[in-house]
């Protein structure tokens, strides 16, 4: 069993229940459920500071919750939806050159399908 990850903040310590992203070039902080990897340049927050959280002035906060999630997450769809504000951005070209990525899963691990950088796209395998 994993450790529990605990919240970024400074002197907090209290377990992360949601994982904050930004995307710079489209100026907007993503906050989802916690994801399944630890990844650098994202931050896990705690309840309530995923509650309070504020973006800088003109930028916009992208919250996703669901209710129906199970509590230990089975894909990572924060970094599923970055990559696809990020691509959403950029040329259609360059959408193109970056397709085709396919990697494989082991078990009941979740599958990567894409790799952008640091931010990983993954599916159950189940799905």
């Amino acid at each position: 069993m994993s450790p529990v990850r605990r919240c970024s903040r400074t002197a907090c310590g209290r377990p992360a229940v949601a994982t904050l992203t930004y995307v710079y070039a489209d100026s907007t902080a993503v906050l989802g459920p916690l994801a399944t990897y630890a990844e650098p340049h994202c931050y896990d927050l705690c309840a309530e500071h995923s509650e309070r959280l504020t973006a800088p002035r003109g930028w916009e906060v992208v919250r996703l919750s669901d209710g129906s999630a199970p509590a230990r997450p089975s894909g990572d769809d924060l970094e599923a939806l970055a990559n696809a504000v990020r691509e959403a951005a950029r040329p259609q070209e360059r959408a193109a050159e970056a397709g085709g990525k396919i990697g494989g899963g082991r078990g009941g691990d979740p599958m990567e399908v894409g790799r952008r950088g640091h931010l990983r796209v993954l599916r159950s395998p189940d799905n």
